[in-house]
């Protein structure tokens, strides 16, 4: 006897039942992914045009949000330990003090003479000759200024900016200019002068980082820069230029 087998008609498996391929799952996980950082890096710019509260503490804790979010450490944003760091605190103190007289003799007295306009450092008017307004000044210096606004603009909204706009050329020089510029805009308090020159203040910083692959750098030289005018302020009042 022949047995013969009934073949059994095989059902095509539905197209939504069908298991999305592995090019398709990224395609959409990197859209996912580009939309979370572009709404960041929105809502970051909001909260300095706005000068929402202290707008460099709501960025860190944008950033600190975002890191647990992406289950991310520090070091995604630049918080990698120096190979030298005695020899990186000494190269940012002497970018510091170049960088003060590069502003007293070119970019302080330019800005005023096109501006019209000298940058207002009325705040900080009681600081000359007081020593214990001075030590405070210091101290925010380097906290609320330097780590603060260090690891708001360069840490956290430049690396958002990079990841959003990409590692080519034109990405790079965007977001180096738009996260200095809106590091400018922190400082509207001293009027038109002022902003500019935070922003150009930005770009260095930036560069820093860049250049040295950590945030440290950036940090160290703006509280050095911060030291030095702060210091001075208290001696001899405030200096404009050297012309």
């Amino acid at each position: 006897m022949i047995h013969v087998r009934a073949r059994r008609d095989r059902q095509p498996v539905p197209r939504a039942a069908r298991p999305d391929s592995p090019v398709t799952s990224t395609r959409r996980d990197e859209r996912l992914r580009l939309a979370v950082t572009a709404l960041e890096v929105a809502t970051a710019a909001a909260a300095v045009l706005a000068d929402l509260l202290i707008p460099s503490v709501v960025l860190l804790a944008l950033a600190g949000t975002s890191l647990l979010a992406r289950r991310q450490g520090p070091a995604s944003l630049g918080f990698h330990r120096p190979a030298s760091p005695g020899r990186l605190a000494g190269l940012m103190l002497a970018v510091a003090a170049g960088w003060t007289l590069l502003h007293l003799a070119l970019l302080n007295p330019v800005t005023n003479h096109l501006s019209g306009e000298r940058q207002d450092v009325s705040d900080f008017a009681a600081l000359q000759g007081n020593l214990g307004l001075l030590l405070l000044m210091l101290v925010l210096a380097w906290t609320l200024a330097a780590m603060v606004e260090e690891t708001a603009f360069r840490g956290y909204l430049l690396t958002r900016l990079r990841e959003l706009l990409g590692n080519g050329p034109t990405g790079l020089v965007v977001a180096v200019l738009a996260s200095s510029l809106l590091f400018g805009l922190l400082h509207t308090e001293q009027g038109m002068v002022g902003v500019v020159l935070a922003t150009v203040d930005g770009v260095l910083f930036s560069l820093l980082r860049l250049w040295s692959g950590t945030v440290w750098a950036p940090i160290l030289c703006h509280g050095f820069l911060n030291t030095i005018g702060f210091v001075s302020f208290y001696l001899i009042g405030p200096v404009y230029g050297l012309w």
